[in-house]
């Protein structure tokens, strides 16, 4: 049985505060236009039901063979304008997180009032930069065995890999892309063997919702090094949660938010030549980048993924 099951929570971040999404569009300027390519995978379908379906259980929702899949990316990038592109990008979400649980633990007003404002009940350690729990890690673990399933079946394996600087997604990739992480696990390891050839990213902007939880806030760059040595930070990358700071006294609005990740996206399809791509992130982030790319609404639960093939059309508004 899959651990990947979605709650009420995962439905409100995906569906909830449609206002949002108006005040994206009214607000975001930019050369880009993104929309999703349908007919390869299920999650498009608007008959699909996000609450019920299990991608781990159903390759990942693929309507065609990968084979077909691979040729179509190719084709599409082949022949379409100088102007235009097509990637395949994978949208994790981290597993399961002690925020996660404490969130669920009180009522909405008494997160509000005060647990989010704070790292410990007196129970759980949830802040700042939340860990994962152990139902976190084996969500990851299943999402390792998936991919392994899916590789064997045809999948691209993804040429980048992009990660949120927070340490419940970064765990997450580890475990989902780590070599015999369940042994490692198992034996009480705390390293995960990655190879060099993935070069995870680490992107500043890849983060949850900014502000206000403590949960958000991240480590320290240093900290993120020592404790994950393989990663790639850019030169800019700054020590301190300068973000964080940023919006300390008002949270960003999910609006914002969209807006922040169609800039990613943007770098992506300007800068990353690859077409195939990992983003181990969060919920709300997931939920921007399907806003950002018009794709339909789409419960991720904790620790979920979903794949889509993204057009972006880059357009001279001069």
């Amino acid at each position: 049985m899959s651990l990947l099951i979605p709650n009420s929570n995962d439905y409100h971040d995906a569906h909830g505060d449609l206002d949002q999404d108006e005040l994206y569009r009214q607000n975001i300027r930019s050369n880009y236009l993104f929309q999703p390519v349908s007919g390869l995978f299920k999650q498009t379908d608007l008959e699909t039901d996000d609450m019920s379906f299990r991608y781990t259980d159903d390759n990942f929702g693929i309507k065609i063979s990968y084979k077909d899949i691979i040729k179509n990316l190719k084709e599409l990038n082949d022949n379409a304008p100088e102007n235009v592109q097509y990637k395949l990008l994978f949208l994790a979400r981290h597993g399961q997180s002690f925020a996660n649980v404490v969130a669920r633990k009180y009522t909405k007003e008494e997160w509000f009032a005060k647990w989010r404002y704070i790292g410990f009940d007196g129970e759980f350690t949830y802040g700042p930069d939340a860990d994962l729990t152990d139902l976190g890690i084996r969500q990851a673990l299943e999402n390792n065995r998936a991919w392994k399933r899916q590789l064997e079946l045809g999948c691209p394996f993804p040429k980048s890999f992009y990660l949120s600087p927070l340490q419940r997604s970064i765990k997450t990739f580890n475990i989902t892309w780590g070599e015999d992480s369940l042994k490692r696990i198992e034996n009480k390891e705390d390293t995960i063997n990655i190879s060099p050839n993935l070069n995870p990213q680490v992107i500043e902007p890849l983060r949850e919702t900014i502000g206000i939880h403590l949960c958000h806030k991240r480590s320290k760059k240093s900290e993120l090094c020592s404790k994950f040595p393989y990663l790639q930070f850019s030169e800019e990358f700054p020590e301190e949660d300068l973000l964080f700071e940023e919006y300390n006294d008002v949270r960003e609005k999910l609006y914002q938010q969209f807006m922040r990740i169609h800039t990613v996206l943007e770098n992506i399809f300007e800068n990353d030549k690859n077409d195939v791509i990992s983003i181990t992130s969060h919920a709300g982030t997931i939920r921007a980048f399907l806003t950002v790319i018009n794709h339909r609404k789409f419960t991720i639960p904790t620790g979920g993924m979903i794949p889509v093939i993204v057009r972006a059309e880059k357009v001279d508004k001069s």
